[in-house]
């Protein structure tokens, strides 16, 4: 009789873990699926920003052809020239700029890419373990509700002696 009080208590810490164990696992799913939300948004954000950057980059090597073919009709005045050629570096300045921060979008884009999968490859393994818990659980349940039909078989005999 005391063993079976020793076993099924046993059987209700286990549930009690697992239950606990279950809990835990959901909130960390949770929190991964709000860390996986904020990296879709973060993603948005530098799409976007990589397309501005790329319609401004587009702009900017528009300004430029047309900065050098004006240059290339050859005004004839050298201060017109100058100017030109100011206009010229100052563009190509632009670009540089500007391909250096598509570089770095693109870069943080492949990054935040990388890490949307890593969070989602932990979602799946947190879930996955969840589902381990709960099948330990039901488990734990199954022998606690065979362990008291066995105790209470058992009762039912000893009272009928």
């Amino acid at each position: 009789m005391e063993k079976i009080k020793e076993k099924l208590n046993a059987l209700r810490s286990e549930a009690d873990a697992a239950v606990a164990r279950a809990e835990e696992a959901e909130s960390k799913n949770k929190k991964y699926e709000q860390q996986l939300l904020e990296k879709d948004q973060e993603i948005t954000s530098l799409t976007h920003k990589l397309s501005v950057l790329d319609s401004e980059l587009e702009k900017t090597e528009a300004k430029l052809t047309e900065a050098k073919a004006a240059q290339q009709e050859g005004e004839s005045s050298r201060t017109t020239n100058e100017g030109l050629n100011r206009k010229i570096q100052l563009l190509e300045e632009e670009l540089d700029a500007a391909e250096k921060n598509v570089k770095e979008t693109v870069e943080k884009l492949r990054q935040v890419d990388v890490k949307a999968e890593h969070f989602e490859r932990q979602v799946q393994r947190v879930e996955q373990e969840r589902d381990q818990w709960e099948k330990k659980y039901e488990e734990a349940q199954e022998k606690y509700r065979a362990s008291k039909a066995e105790l209470d078989e058992l009762v039912q005999n000893m009272e009928g002696l």
